[in-house]
């Protein structure tokens, strides 16, 4: 059975309904010309290659037949027939710098150690009831830290902040934030302290 699209039909006069079919016709493509451009510019660039390697190569024999050495026969003296597979006599080998490191003395300046300006402290939290603050030492606690809880006028009202330290070096305060913060606490932060 045929389909027919009865939506683009259109009557007719005598009553048979028309299709309104249409086909394109198939262009045959264009037959594809030889790139002339192209053929000239290769012929070019391979002729333009051979005499480069035309000219390279005259000049080569130009410099070999100008630069023949003379070469001079001397006589040659009388030696005593060696073995050629003997080896040649080991050469004396002279080394300074035996001596020289042996006899160096090396001088080291060596800073003064000298006592830290400000020592480090560090607040891992600020809470508005001493409860928070309670549990966050407990937390701290259970690293083998100990911390203080520090009671603090704002504008806003009270606030307990819960802190560790003081340290005289900074390094021994950041092995203890990095003990935190594999417990999952990430809001330490480090503050000068003074004298």
């Amino acid at each position: 059975m045929t389909n027919r699209d009865y939506a683009n039909t259109r009557p007719t006069r005598k009553g048979k309904a028309k299709t309104k079919t249409t086909r394109r016709k198939r262009q045959a493509p264009a037959p594809r010309r030889f790139p002339l451009v192209l053929l000239l510019v290769t012929l070019g660039l391979i002729s333009g290659f051979g005499y480069f390697l035309w000219t390279i190569n005259n000049s080569a024999e130009e410099l070999d037949e100008k630069e023949d050495p003379v070469v001079e026969q001397t006589a040659a003296k009388p030696t005593q027939k060696q073995d050629p597979k003997a080896l040649p006599p080991k050469p004396k080998e002279e080394w300074t710098y035996q001596q020289e490191l042996l006899n160096m003395q090396v001088e080291v300046d060596i800073p003064e150690v000298t006592a830290p300006t400000h020592r480090y402290q560090m607040q891992c939290g600020s809470f508005r009831t001493r409860p928070q603050a309670d549990q966050m030492k407990a937390v701290i606690a259970f690293q083998g830290l100990e911390s203080d809880i520090s009671k603090v006028r704002g504008t806003t009202g009270d606030w307990y902040k819960v802190s560790l330290g003081p340290y005289d070096r900074k390094r021994q305060a950041e092995k203890h934030r990095h003990i935190l913060q594999k417990a999952g606490i990430d809001g330490c932060f480090l503050m000068y302290v003074k004298k």
